[in-house]
């Protein structure tokens, strides 16, 4: 019930496709009602939540298709493909998507762990993405941020208050464990991802990036694989590519793209493009419909 409740509350704030800010910071509503392919997005930390149809999400070759039974929790920035290739007027996408503060989430890991409290255990393995079923938990805090969308004063007032209530809802369920590892004290690998993501444009190799984290160049690579799938240097090939193609799929032009993330040579990123997306970049932008939900 509480899953239509919210469904009810996007439908009201949202008469059309897209995505809408709510006035609670990181939080944004979304709805479609046609398909969209897969397509190159780049996903900060954040959580996506669907109350009604459903999502694919692919990371280096993995698939996550969830609907409204689990979450998808992405708690450092990822290179994806996204879309909604599901997606009809029959059966309609509504959903939540909540970006992750990491300083909030790191301050409540934090807590967590002084408090001494039994906290759950991880099960199986996840890397750079876990889908987590709902709890009540989750699901009773989600729907209190919710409804602060239809009262600004509320939102204003309780806004803060009901987004650490959900964060911390994230952290005790099942998506916990995987969450504090990356939001906990000493986690190198997170930190050296959000420094990477924010200078794309800025020439980057290994030895930096294990230098920035505090560990040999081996372990380091290592670490970095078991934690995202990818090699530290193909992951920063992949932000960079999907970064240039969001742009490209745009409308910036392939040289601005290029230039944007870092790519001095052309020649070298329409190489590289074409060898990720299959087509030269100015090629698949004409492709490209208008971007829907990503």
């Amino acid at each position: 019930m509480s899953k239509h409740q919210i469904r009810q509350i996007i439908e009201r704030a949202m008469p059309a496709d897209g995505m809408v800010e709510t006035g609670i910071k990181g939080v944004q509503l979304f709805r479609a009602t046609q398909s969209v392919p897969c397509a190159p997005a780049v996903y900060e930390p954040c959580i996506i939540a669907i109350v009604s149809g459903g999502k694919e999400t692919v990371l280096d070759g993995e698939r996550y298709v969830y609907d409204s039974s689990e979450y998808l929790c992405c708690p450092m920035s990822m290179p994806v493909e996204a879309g909604t290739p599901t997606t009809s007027p029959d059966n309609p996408l509504f959903g939540v998507y909540i970006a992750l503060d990491p300083r909030l989430m790191s301050e409540l890991a934090f807590e967590m762990d002084a408090a001494g409290g039994q906290l759950p255990t991880a099960k199986g393995s996840a890397r750079g993405i876990r889908l987590a079923g709902w709890d009540e938990m989750f699901l009773d805090s989600l729907l209190r941020l919710v409804r602060l969308v239809e009262n600004p004063t509320d939102s204003a007032v309780l806004g803060d208050a009901r987004l650490r209530e959900l964060y911390y809802a994230i952290l005790k369920g099942e998506a916990g464990p995987f969450a504090r590892q990356a939001f906990g004290p000493g986690n190198a690998i997170a930190r050296s991802i959000a420094h990477v993501s924010s200078r794309l444009d800025a020439s980057v190799n290994i030895d930096d990036m294990a230098a920035h984290a505090g560990m040999s160049r081996a372990v380091f690579h290592r670490k970095f694989k078991a934690a995202t799938t990818m090699s530290p240097i193909q992951f920063v090939k992949s932000m960079r590519l999907n970064n240039a193609a969001m742009k490209i799929a745009g409308g910036m032009t392939v040289s601005e793209a290029a230039l944007d993330v870092g790519y001095i040579s052309a020649s070298q990123f329409s190489r590289e493009f074409k060898r990720m997306y299959g087509q030269p970049p100015r090629q698949w932008g004409t492709a490209q419909q208008p971007a829907a939900v990503r």
